[in-house]
């Protein structure tokens, strides 16, 4: 399908449902089943698993859950269930698919080995050693689980020698860089031929020369000195410090904005996006929706691409956090290898302070009446158009307000496991009314009553969120009031699916633009994952 750009009802669902629901518990099911239903869930399972061989995940997904339904003593549909849900994501389901696997099967070593991929996944390597060591009792010659037992073990002792040093207070690594800096310590290179910043009284500033010239260098595969990489950091570190944790971005007549979700480290998807969108001006708003990086192996490209343009303009271009601009989450998921690999330690350490500067979430505001059009939007108390931009969702209790959200004191923060931070980046939508379990194992699924009373009581008129692929690049759901966007086509380099962005006017009417990715140099996604465990993440 070519790039294709038209505005869509609210009425309508661009994309495929959720793949899966929660597992059944096992007892629930009937566990009588004759030859024939053994049968047509043997035929099912192959169905599936060609799906899968195709990458087309969803389908998968549904096609193992009819042959559960149809034969739910056999182990292995449970687990590959799991494996499924695990490519889409749906790490809370797939642990209980793998569990189930092992209560039909305790000796099933596979589903064990599921489960401790899923709890990698969730952040609880702990939960992981223990399935790993179960393995290995099953398997003793198992060589690649051995490895990752080990590389498991070295990372909950980084782990917690890293919460030890922040308990005796380490120095904010922005003072620390700044320091670096004064004292001749991070210098370019006499040797360095790229694009150059400017230099004035001792003080780098930059240009947009700099910065289509910084890209060009990128795609040829070069690397920024370090100290052009700091400066790039600390400058939009100058406007995000002095941004609330909710941004207030009001377009003006013959404004727009685009609504960028998900890029994760897919530089060369990003720039035809960018060509798709146009850079950040004037009269044109980049809204970039978190999960910039991690996963996608040109994460320091995109970042520092995406700060350039903050630097370069701060009303024009705006950037959420996303639930992996997060130090678990770079440690798990490559960005922390790959910063460390191209420009050191102490350049990991600064990104991920800064990191923590972002802002949680984005009012955009239309301030010209909507058109007059069928159906009751929810206004502001202006009358106007507004919408609320967050990478995950909504909370697990009601009665949030907009100056909740301004108030989150978050420079330094991480997101941690629960509370409003951790909900405003990890919750996903459900089809269902009232909350629900994570399909993530981390926060909350919220349905569309939820949505409905939180847009009322905020006079909001649409939430749209990122944090989930969707295989049209973005869906509508909760009869019009939540929006998902996902801009990394073909995910991970096997999901497939399309990308997105929605363009917003001073009306606030919406357009979805739809893109396919691009060829990109040979690198693997993950590459710079550390500690061997890089394969357990694809």
């Amino acid at each position: 399908m070519s790039d294709s750009s038209s505005p869509s009802s609210p009425a309508l669902s661009a994309s495929t449902p959720p793949s899966s629901v929660p597992s059944p518990q096992l007892q629930a099911l009937s566990i009588e089943v004759s030859e024939e239903d053994k049968a047509a869930a043997l035929t099912l399972k192959a169905e599936a698993n060609k799906a899968f061989s195709g990458h087309d995940f969803p389908t998968a997904a549904r096609l193992y859950s009819e042959a559960i339904e149809k034969n739910p003593g056999d182990a292995t549909i449970w687990c590959n269930r799991a494996y499924t849900r695990m490519k889409l994501e749906e790490f809370g389901y797939a642990l209980s698919d793998a569990s189930q696997a092992i209560q039909i099967d305790p000796k099933y070593a596979k589903a064990y080995y599921r489960r401790a991929t899923c709890y990698m996944q969730i952040l609880k390597p702990q939960a992981a050693v223990t399935d790993f060591r179960k393995v290995l009792a099953l398997e003793p010659k198992n060589e690649t689980v051995r490895g990752q037992l080990v590389a498991t073990q070295k990372l909950i002792r980084k782990i917690e020698f890293e919460k030890a040093i922040e308990v005796e207070g380490e120095k904010d690594a922005v003072l620390r860089c700044q320091e670096i800096i004064v004292e001749g310590g991070c210098e370019v290179e006499k040797t360095y031929a790229g694009p150059k910043l400017t230099l004035t009284d001792g003080k780098y500033g930059i240009t947009h020369e700099f910065v289509t010239s910084m890209i060009e260098w990128f795609k040829d595969g070069k690397a920024l000195p370090k100290r052009y990489v700091w400066e790039i950091v600390l400058g939009a570190h100058e406007h995000f410090s002095k941004e609330q944790s909710l941004v207030n971005v009001d377009l003006e007549d013959g404004v727009t904005c685009d609504v960028i979700g998900d890029v994760h480290g897919q530089f060369y998807d990003m720039l035809h996006l960018y060509s798709l969108t146009g850079e950040p001006s004037e009269k044109h708003y980049l809204l970039m929706n978190g999960d910039l990086v991690d996963r996608g192996s040109w994460s320091i490209e995109v970042i520092l691409t995406a700060f350039a343009f903050k630097w370069l303009y701060p009303k024009f271009m705006y950037i959420n956090r996303g639930n992996h601009e997060a130090k678990d989450m770079n440690r798990s998921y490559g960005f922390e290898g790959e910063a460390k690999h191209k420009h050191g330690e102490q350049t990991y350490k600064l990104f991920a302070h800064v990191f923590t500067t972002l802002p949680l979430a984005t009012l955009i505001s239309a301030t010209k009446p909507p058109p007059k059009k069928i159906g009751s939007p929810i206004l502001s108390p202006q009358g106007l158009k507004r919408y609320f931009v967050v990478h995950g969702g909504l909370f697990s209790k009601d009665g949030v307000t907009l100056e909740d959200i301004r108030k989150i004191d978050r420079v330094g923060r991480q997101p941690g496991q629960e509370g409003l931070m951790c909900e405003l980046l990890w919750t996903d939508p459900q089809p269902m009314p009232g909350r629900g379990p994570s399909k993530r194992g981390v926060g909350i699924a919220f349905g569309p009553d939820v949505t409905r009373n939180w847009c009322t009581l905020n006079g909001v008129t649409g939430v749209i969120r990122s944090h989930e692929v969707r295989q049209d690049g973005y869906q509508i759901e909760h009869d019009g009031l939540c929006t998902t966007v996902f801009s990394a086509p073909n995910y991970v380099d096997q999901g497939g699916n399309k990308g997105a962005f929605i363009r917003i006017d001073s009306a606030g009417t919406q357009e979805y633009t739809q893109f396919e990715a691009k060829p990109h140099p040979p690198m693997r996604p993950m590459a710079y994952i550390q500690g061997g465990l890089g394969s357990m993440m694809m």
